[in-house]
């Protein structure tokens, strides 16, 4: 398995939850801090091209920055979606796994058990 990549917030729930079930089922990572350590635009691209959702599957459209920005991301072009997300990373959902071939967002127990393989 290529080394999972665990961006996560400490301060967040799925990402507490899903931090122990890496550590629990001796799963090495390397974790990022979401906000100090932001993916970069080539980052964001290569975890896009494993999403099935596309960018709607990586944000978090529920909290109060993205609603806080009223804008309608589906007119915007893809460069600019992902600049809004380096600039502004809680626009991301959390936490976001992945080692290249495949990606989990938020914590599911059954995704990690078939990463973790």
């Amino acid at each position: 398995m290529e080394e999972l990549t665990f961006y996560s917030y400490p301060s967040c729930t799925s990402c507490r939850k899903t931090k122990k079930w890496l550590v629990s089922n001796s799963v090495k990572f390397n974790e990022r801090h979401l906000f100090k350590d932001t993916p970069t635009q080539k980052e964001l691209l290569e975890i896009l091209t494993l999403t099935t959702e596309g960018v709607d599957e990586l944000l978090a459209t529920r909290g109060e920055t993205f609603k806080n920005l009223n804008l309608d991301v589906e007119e915007l072009p893809l460069s600019e979606v992902i600049n809004l997300v380096i600039n502004e990373p809680k626009l991301l959902r959390r936490p976001i796994l992945t080692d290249g071939k495949k990606l989990i967002v938020g914590f599911n127990p059954d995704a990690l058990k078939k990463i973790a393989k």
